[in-house]
């Protein structure tokens, strides 16, 4: 009896763990679009996605851009001026750059003809705005900004309005 009771419990306990990791992996899958990518817990951007959709979300600095699979908005870096990027190494690990292996989508509020995407060293495609190559931060979650009108890596940071130019504080 206490060898098929235990047989039992150990057949119910595996049960209960496939269900489980069942139920984790759903809720980890990325979103049936494929232009799509759910963000991990960190509030990083996921791998690139196949194609990067930005649209305009309100915030307390107007309305700026954001890239709506990750829900992060993006920053451009006033170092930079053309559509060039000049931010490598430590400077991309604190601000990783928005990539996508396609065209990127212009959703709400944006017009398509206002982006772009320029190659990275290595040959990453990253997307650009009206010329700017645009940027995460790293601590920022969705629908944050932790880090706007800052100095840093020899210029300054600054959230996008829908023109392309600087949100200052």
């Amino acid at each position: 009896m206490r060898s098929r009771s235990a047989v039992a419990l150990t057949l119910i306990g595996l049960a209960i763990a496939l269900v489980a990791a069942s139920a984790s992996a759903s809720r980890g899958r990325a979103s049936a679009d494929p232009a799509v990518s759910a963000p991990p817990a960190s509030g990083q951007p996921a791998a690139t996605p196949r194609r990067a959709v930005l649209r305009l979300r309100e915030t307390r600095f107007g309305e700026v851009i954001h890239e709506k699979g990750s829900g992060l908005v993006a920053y451009l870096f006033t170092r930079e001026r053309s559509s060039k990027p000049a931010c490598y190494g430590a400077c991309a690990k604190a601000w990783p750059p928005i990539k996508t292996r396609r065209r990127p989508v212009a959703g709400l509020g944006l017009q398509q003809r206002h982006l772009g995407t320029s190659r990275r060293r290595g040959g990453a495609k990253m997307v650009t705005y009206r010329g700017h190559p645009l940027y995460f931060y790293e601590h920022d979650r969705p629908g944050q900004i932790l880090c706007n009108d800052v100095r840093e890596f020899g210029g300054r940071w600054f959230v996008v309005d829908k023109r392309g130019r600087p949100v200052a504080d």
